[in-house]
């Protein structure tokens, strides 16, 4: 006898594997933040300062070349991103079980918040770095902190994040992207379920045999078998 999954029972299921991918998605945009903040420590040690020459009380003028070093902290910037949003990416991607659009919301907003903590970090830890006195000596070179202009450096993280994704599922060979869940937001495709027969009774038939139940339907004429030579002695015939 099939057994039927209640309204009840399905969505209780979905809810549970919808918690599981809202959990697994969370710890992904922790680790991406954790990941991208240690990009801004990095950052902060790599990025140039720019040197300045005091002409005047709190006044000064760049150097030859100096000037270049606000691209190249940008440019460093940008790259540790790269390589935060590819790997972190990658490394959910790995987890298998828990692919679908919500391990890529947290993916894509982990990287994101991700680039903006490794601003805040990365120039917090390169004005400690690259500190100057508040009012500097005339004709003395003082160091700035780099710093990160503008807001287009922050997004190529994320854009790049959802790029990896796009990328890894149009290469994956399978339609839930081995992941084992074939609806979205964790839905499962039912699957029927027989369940036990009972004490005086058979879920399977093995007929037809002796007392077995026939199936409905016409039945065949019975016809009589007699080898040609053979009469019987009861034939009127005779």
């Amino acid at each position: 006898m099939a057994t039927a999954f209640t309204a009840g029972e399905q969505s209780g299921s979905r809810a549970g594997a919808l918690g599981r991918e809202g959990r697994a998605a969370a710890v992904v945009f922790a680790a991406s933040c954790v990941a991208s903040m240690v990009g801004g420590v990095v950052w902060a040690f790599l990025a140039p300062a720019e040197q300045l020459l005091v002409v005047e009380p709190d006044r000064g003028a760049a150097l030859t070349g100096e000037s270049m070093h606000r691209f190249d902290a940008v440019a460093i910037f940008i790259l540790i991103g790269a390589v935060t949003a590819v790997l972190s990416t990658a490394a959910a991607w790995r987890w298998r079980s828990m692919r679908g659009p919500v391990l890529l919301g947290g993916v894509f907003a982990g990287a994101l918040i991700g680039a903006w903590l490794m601003r805040i970090v990365g120039e917090a830890i390169a004005e400690q770095l690259h500190s100057r006195p508040a009012h500097p000596a005339v004709h003395t070179v003082i160091e700035f902190a780099p710093t990160v202009e503008g807001w287009p450096a922050l997004i190529v993280q994320p854009l790049l994040a959802a790029f990896v994704v796009l990328v890894l599922a149009s290469l994956s060979t399978s339609d839930d992207l081995g992941s084992g869940r074939f609806l979205p937001f964790g839905g499962q495709r039912p699957e029927p379920m027989i369940a036990a027969p009972g004490q005086y009774g058979s879920a399977i038939s093995y007929g037809p045999y002796p007392g077995s139940p026939q199936p409905f339907g016409p039945r065949d004429p019975v016809v009589p078998f007699e080898k040609p030579d053979q009469v019987r002695e009861s034939d009127p015939s005779r």
